[in-house]
């Protein structure tokens, strides 16, 4: 697994239900999406 990711297997599992389901467009990967958002939150990003 590369160092982007943020959550582990275990934690995408727990929290994978919770996500909207895929309408007509591929969705992107979640967990690369999620770790842009800790990172922006992490570092005091706007």
């Amino acid at each position: 697994m590369s160092n982007l990711f943020w959550l582990t297997d275990a934690q995408m599992a727990r929290i994978e239900p919770y996500f909207p389901k895929s309408h007509g467009k591929p969705r992107v990967d979640d967990r690369r999406v999620l770790s842009g958002i800790f990172f922006f939150n992490r570092n005091g990003l706007r």
